[in-house]
């Protein structure tokens, strides 16, 4: 069978039956707590904060100037209440001469969330993207909540590592299992909008839990909380049927569900081209085996570290935008929604590769001319004009998503995206220490944003072009894609099986 002949033996479930319908809303749900990721904005935020001194008369000017710039008080902190009433840089005191360590923070989560991301993409394409999902869901709420009972920074930071493993890795594998499992245009709806809309609406919840929570320990008993409602989803999300050797178990359960009669005999002939195709497992190896996969595979984690370290920048900047840290959260997590809505409609219209360029260019123009802007009046225009940044870049990273997942075949689809994210997780982990350039130029970490957007764009000039065709199935039929450049070598046959195309 052809590699488009999985949606074909599919047809007859239809696109938005009942089985299709649970499967979207259930997978968006499980989707929610990953807005959370940005917490580490009020775990780590530091409050204004002096010298704690005798109970004398002092004005605001006098406390301001005893705090020392490479001693630490002799007789500690005095922080102030007005926003928080502790935070783990309260709690530890990393201000003075352990203010790195605010930064590392952030840095270290992140660092969790990479090396999740690479190890759920492997796990997923061996073991299912089902147990990875849960298994990663059940590690993010466990180590959140063990991380309130943490004695010091060090312990803190190591519990935090362990939850980055979770934290977005269970995004990403229940992206790939809602792109497997629909079809057509709810797919694309799916992985373009609608867990990335659910994504939003957690980052818009997170702000609202933290305004209650001022504590750092209560804010993350109350993002543990939502973890736990996940646990019965175990039993109506399925498995993807495109992975592992109970295909057809699950699809006649789907028909089952959405009221319809399953062919039999493309039950068979499905099964006897997937069965073939599956029993060898690829590993990451295989993404830089040829020069063809190999030249892909570099752009596109080019372009995914490109996306995240402008995310995660300008959405860890968000203390710059509103004196209020939870309006200037509120606000960044707002401008995602229409993002998110513009990348949906790009996917549905518009050709991927001129669509991730055109985002690109977009992005970095409107970071270039922050710098162009005069202080003062003008400083809503800057606001507005990173904004406008902030959503050109997320509206990529939301077209990448999918675009990755197109790009890829089944046996090697959830370890290419794994890796694309894990080195879109390195641009997360740089960009606490990118935003501290600012001490010593005011505009260089949007310069450095803007000059990795348009070295990007080049970049994907070089992509194929994936829109209206089928996602392959096998690594033949991701060489014959229309539109890449590179095939001009004759690959291994044995890694192959055959002589692509010329």
């Amino acid at each position: 069978m052809a590699s488009d002949d999985y949606d074909e033996a599919t047809a007859f479930l239809g696109q938005w039956g009942r089985f299709q319908q649970v499967v979207f809303f259930l997978l968006c749900l499980s989707i929610v707590p990953d807005g959370f990721v940005f917490s580490v904005v009020f775990l780590t935020d530091t409050p204004k904060h002096h010298c704690l001194v005798p109970e004398v008369n002092l004005t605001q000017d006098w406390l301001d100037a005893i705090i020392p710039v490479e001693e630490g008080c002799v007789d500690g902190w005095s922080y102030s209440r007005d926003i928080y009433q502790s935070t783990i840089v309260t709690e530890f005191d990393l201000v003075c001469n352990e203010e790195w360590k605010q930064p590392l923070t952030s840095t270290i989560f992140f660092l969790g969330v990479l090396c999740g991301s690479f190890i759920a993409g492997q796990l997923s394409d061996r073991f299912g993207r089902k147990p990875v999902l849960f298994v990663t869901m059940a590690v993010q709420v466990i180590f959140t909540i063990i991380e309130m009972f943490s004695p010091s920074w060090t312990v803190f930071v190591i519990f935090l590592f362990f939850n980055g493993l979770g934290q977005v890795s269970n995004f990403v594998s229940g992206f790939v299992l809602g792109t497997e499992i629909l079809a057509g245009n709810v797919r694309v709806l799916f992985s373009s909008l609608g867990v990335c809309v659910a994504f939003a609406i957690g980052y818009m919840f997170l702000p609202v839990f933290a305004y209650f929570l001022r504590s750092w320990t209560s804010l993350l008993f109350g993002l543990a909380l939502p973890g736990l409602v996940y646990i019965p989803l175990w039993w109506f999300i399925p498995e993807s049927p495109r992975w592992g050797q109970k295909k057809k178990a699950i699809l006649r359960k789907a028909a089952n569900i959405n009221k319809v009669e399953a062919p039999e005999v493309i039950f068979e002939d499905y099964m006897a081209y997937s069965d073939t195709k599956s029993t060898k497992h690829y590993n990451v190896l295989y993404l830089l085996k040829t020069r063809n996969v190999r030249s892909m595979t570099v752009i596109l984690c080019m372009v995914w570290f490109t996306l995240s370290t402008g995310y995660y920048g300008l959405s860890l900047n968000t203390s710059q935008l509103h004196a209020d840290p939870y309006i200037s959260c509120f606000i960044s997590a707002a401008v995602e929604v229409p993002a998110y809505i513009s990348s949906w409609l790009a996917l549905r219209y518009l050709r991927r590769k001129l669509s991730v360029i055109s985002i690109l260019i977009l992005g970095a123009l409107s970071l270039y001319f922050i710098q162009l802007v005069p202080q003062g009046t003008l400083s809503y225009l800057s606001v507005a004009l990173e904004m406008l940044g902030k959503f050109a870049i997320t509206t990529g990273t939301s077209l990448m998503f999918v675009y990755t997942a197109e790009i890829y075949p089944t046996v090697i689809r959830n370890t290419a995206t794994g890796t694309c994210t894990t080195f879109s997780r390195m641009g997360g982990c740089i960009a606490p220490f990118l935003l501290k350039l600012s001490a010593y130029v005011a505009y260089l970490p949007y310069i450095t944003l803007g000059t990795l957007a348009l070295g990007s764009a080049f970049g994907a000039l070089f992509l194929p072009e994936t829109l209206g065709k089928p996602l392959p199935q096998t690594i033949q039929q991701m060489h014959k894609m229309e539109g890449w450049r590179c095939n001009r070598e004759r690959t291994d046959m044995r890694y192959l099986g055959m002589v692509p195309e010329l």
